[in-house]
Formats: structure tokens, C-alpha cells, sequence
């Protein structure tokens, strides 16, 4: 595996792609492990399962192993497309089936605990606007200016694999949003000048890293116990749609999902949640 066509590769899906700076750095930790393991050896199928093996010695959880493996898949078909190699030996590779797991969200009291520990302008604009729209948190930290038209309520987003989209949002986000712009916004640019939407006190755009720190400041100050991300309020979008009655591929659209069954896992949750509901509130449930 040629180091050139590896760094190659990162880039397209950095600027192709549209991929997260987190998943972009696993994927290179990943590659660079696959490429020391095949030094010397032919690269073909066998080789793909004594790597997977390799992979289930050294005690990786089925999680890493089935995202080391579709580093190596895409990786490959990456080079078959630039032509430089005819064959996807991970291609057929069976991937270790992961145990379901649920989405973790907040429940509406929670959220509006969450959103009442905020005591600032821009930080309040940026949680409303995660649970608000389902934005991911690398859209926010890339939205800029002109994505945003207030007049409609409306952010046009662009997802993973640079797809466009048009998000919506409330009147909530919008009221938090236009205190950002009005009293904050002019306040840190210092003379600098971007099109970035949220910037930081130095005027330049907030970086993922840095949203996901004021997600954990305010749950902390909350006294919210369960871990809490911007994925979180993603999740939590979601699962509130759906459980106020809003329509399964509605919600599809609103996230960004090329799959509806990826959007169905909130389907799940919902009926977690109302088998709790259950569970507590009728006198024959036990």
C-alpha cells in the first residue's frame, strides 16, 4: 500500500466526501495498520481474511473491527476508481454483525433542563439549532452566512458526501439565532472578517471539538447524569418527531439518512419509550 495513494485517498474524503476530521483520522490509524500488516504479502482475498483474523486475535470489540474493515473496502474501491488496482480483496469480506444499540437521547424534561443551564447568547443558538434541525455537528461547524434564510426558516445544509439539503427550524431557534447575529456575532469578529456562521473569541469558525465542549459544559451544569454530545440532541430531534406523530420518512429527510432503515432504529426507541410509559402508569402492567 503506497503511503502517496493513502494520503490521496484521506483528502478525497475530506473534500469529495464531505467526511468528519474524527472519522478522516480513524480511517487513517486504520489504513496505516492494514498497510503494515500486508507489507510483503500478496494482496489478494486470503490475505483480507488473515486480516480479519488478525483483527479477532488481538481482542478488537466487533465495532472497530467492522470499522477497520470498511476503511479497507472503501480504501480499495477508491483505488480500483482511480485505476490503480483492479481487485477489492474486502470486498465479499463478511463484516462481524453488531449488537443493536439504541440511540441515546434525553427526554423532553431533560431537554429543557439542558437548554434553561445556557446563560449565553451563542451557545444557546447552537443547542437550539442541534436539536432544533438534527443537524450533525460537523453542518454546524460548517454553516456559514448565506446557508441561512430566516424569512423561511430554513438552513441549507450540506451532509455527508457533500449532498445538499434544506433543514427547518422553529420559531425557538430563530428567536436564539437572531440574538446571536444582533448582540454576539459583530462582537467577535475583532476586525477579522468569514463567512462562517459560529465563531469563537478569536473570530474564526468553531471547530467541532469545541461545540462538543459546550454540549458537556451546560449537561454538567444541568445535572444531567447520562453522557450528552451533539449527537445526543441529534437523537433526540428524532425521537421527539416521532413520538409528536410526525411521519418516518419525513424524519428521513430532515436528517440526511440515504437509507430509511437508518432511520428507523428511532422507531425503536419510541416503543422503548412507551413500554416505560406503560410499565409505570397502568395498574396491570405487573
Amino acid at each position: 500500500m503506497d503511503s502517496k495513494h493513502l494520503n490521496a485517498f484521506l483528502l478525497h474524503l475530506r473534500n469529495e466526501r464531505n467526511y468528519s476530521g474524527h472519522t478522516i483520522s480513524n480511517y487513517g490509524r486504520d489504513l496505516k495498520f492494514l498497510s503494515a500488516f500486508l507489507k510483503d504479502k500478496t494482496i489478494d482475498r486470503l490475505a483480507a481474511r488473515e486480516y480479519l483474523i488478525c483483527l479477532e486475535k488481538k481482542k478488537y470489540s466487533r465495532r472497530s473491527i467492522a470499522r477497520k474493515l470498511s476503511a479497507a473496502r472503501s480504501f480499495f474501491r477508491y483505488l480500483i476508481r482511480e485505476k490503480k488496482t483492479k481487485v477489492n480483496p474486502f470486498q465479499n469480506l463478511l463484516t462481524p454483525k453488531l449488537p443493536k444499540k439504541l440511540p441515546n437521547f434525553l427526554y423532553p424534561e431533560e431537554m429543557k433542563d439542558l437548554l434553561e443551564a445556557v446563560d449565553n447568547k451563542r451557545d444557546l443558538a447552537i443547542l437550539e439549532l442541534l436539536y432544533g434541525t438534527g443537524m450533525r455537528v460537523i453542518e454546524i461547524s460548517r454553516m456559514n452566512l448565506g446557508d441561512l434564510d430566516l424569512d423561511e426558516n430554513e438552513i441549507r445544509v450540506f451532509g455527508k458526501g457533500s449532498k445538499e439539503r434544506i433543514v427547518l427550524f422553529g420559531s425557538q431557534a430563530k428567536k436564539a439565532m437572531e440574538e446571536y447575529l444582533n448582540h454576539v456575532r459583530s462582537s467577535l469578529l475583532k476586525g477579522t472578517k468569514t463567512n462562517a456562521f459560529f465563531i469563537g473569541r478569536r473570530g474564526s469558525r468553531l471547530t467541532t471539538r469545541h461545540i462538543e465542549r459546550i454540549i458537556r459544559f451546560y449537561a454538567k451544569k444541568a445535572g444531567i447524569q447520562k453522557k450528552v454530545s451533539p449527537h445526543t440532541l441529534r437523537h433526540s430531534f428524532a425521537t421527539h418527531l416521532l413520538e409528536g406523530g410526525a411521519d418516518l420518512r419525513m424524519v428521513q429527510e430532515l436528517l440526511g439518512h440515504v437509507s430509511l432503515s437508518t432511520t428507523q432504529v428511532y422507531t425503536h426507541v419510541t416503543r422503548e419509550r412507551l413500554k416505560q410509559v406503560y410499565d409505570l402508569a397502568h395498574p396491570r402492567a405487573k
